[in-house]
């Protein structure tokens, strides 16, 4: 299959290059046919290989699974039932999400905003930004003190 398909890639990269030199120009037609013929057979070869392959596949999952009940019915094992149900799902593909409006955007960073500022709570005030303010300073003070000594 591999050598096939690599003929084929040489092949044709080989007669155009055989055309530009000086060929006939009169089997063009013929050349055109030849390789989607080639193509077409190529692409055949594809689907078959593929068609081949999952079958394999099927038969060797219905093999495990017959195996699998041989041991749930020796050991006396039930078959754990899916569930079906799954409520909070999150998007398969990420890249394939609802998009989101300006409006959304535009809530979303007034919410951030808030959360940052006030946990979303108008009687805690600024006690974040506070806090955070707070602690650069002792970190500042702790630096001036370790460089500067009184005798």
């Amino acid at each position: 299959m591999a050598a096939f398909i690599a003929k084929q890639m040489v092949g044709s990269q080989l007669n155009a290059v055989k055309g530009a030199v000086g060929g006939d120009g009169g089997d063009d037609e013929n050349d055109k046919e030849k390789e989607e013929e080639a193509e077409r057979e190529r692409q055949e070869a594809i689907r078959e290989a593929e068609e081949r392959r999952k079958e394999k596949h099927r038969k060797m999952e219905e093999e495990r699974e017959k195996m699998r009940q041989e041991i749930r019915d020796k050991y006396n094992i039930k078959k754990k039932e899916e569930v079906v149900e799954q409520a909070p799902q999150e998007e398969p593909n990420p890249l394939m999400r609802k998009k989101k409006t300006p409006e959304e955007l535009a809530a979303e960073a007034e919410q951030e905003d808030l959360d940052d500022f006030t946990n979303g709570d108008p009687t805690s005030g600024n006690r974040k930004l506070k806090n955070s303010i707070e602690t650069q300073v002792n970190e500042i003070k702790t630096q001036i003190e370790g460089k500067c000594s009184l005798q």
